[in-house]
């Protein structure tokens, strides 16, 4: 992989979406910096160069790539044209269709439904993981920022716990989502899933979830996600 330069990540250093993106680049081995931006700050800096609010957001910093590179599935797209090998798909077209259908459904839905629960969790029983001002300052506007309301969070959990049911059928260990190998639909599950390892709850019902997101995370060489790591302690920083 020396033939490429490296890029620059600029992301909420523990956002799941974010996330999901570091795997990508570590899957295809891909060389990289990270930026870490403010919430709310992040702003002045991205939308000049996005028309966007959200990250993450990759810099290839390389004459004739693009500026700059929006939302982790453009980014996982992006990488896979630049940087075929190792491959995130398969070549059927049939299954990709299959994995960028279930990559959709798990962006789309399930991300947004663990960011409901996990926010819920942090701003309540969770509140000891982090219970300095700042922290639940920033939990609360977040929560208000996305109408986190109790009925809302449990419609999340309950989209969960179907999501959940569906994965368990077909992404023990020893299995991947779609077809033989790992794909995409693998690495987003791993990333957008991840923040319920804080949950002690999760942790406890779905083992086999928390054992297939670490066979991830060592496939990409990515650090293991709070909750997971052998040292983990109490603190753990905002999921964004």
């Amino acid at each position: 992989m020396g033939q490429f330069l490296p890029m620059r990540l600029l992301q909420f250093s523990t956002s799941h979406y974010c996330r999901k993106a570091r795997l990508g680049l570590g899957f295809k081995q891909m060389t990289y910096t990270v930026e870490n931006l403010t919430p709310g700050l992040h702003a002045l800096k991205v939308k000049p160069l996005t028309g966007l609010t959200t990250l993450p957001v990759l810099l290839p910093e390389t004459e004739g790539l693009p500026q700059a590179i929006a939302d982790s599935t453009r980014i996982l797209k992006f990488l896979e044209t630049y940087c075929p090998e190792p491959a995130l798909l398969p070549p059927e077209d049939s299954l990709q269709r299959e994995i960028w259908s279930l990559e959709d459904w798990l962006d789309e839905s399930i991300g947004v439904a663990t960011r409901f629960v996990y926010y819920d969790f942090r701003a309540k029983a969770g509140k000891h993981l982090d219970p300095s001002l700042s922290s639940q300052v920033v939990i609360q506007i977040v929560r208000r920022q996305y109408g986190m309301t109790p009925a809302r969070v449990q419609l999340a959990a309950e989209r969960l716990d179907t999501a959940l049911a569906f994965l368990e059928q077909r992404w023990q260990p020893g299995v991947w989502l779609v077809g033989d190998r790992f794909t995409v639909a693998d690495l987003t599950a791993a990333a957008l899933l991840s923040p319920l390892a804080r949950i002690p709850n999760y942790r406890a019902q779905y083992p086999w979830l928390f054992e297939q997101i670490g066979r991830v995370h060592q496939l990409c060489g990515e650090t293991l996600p709070p909750g997971l790591e052998p040292s983990d302690g109490a603190h753990d920083p905002l999921t964004a």
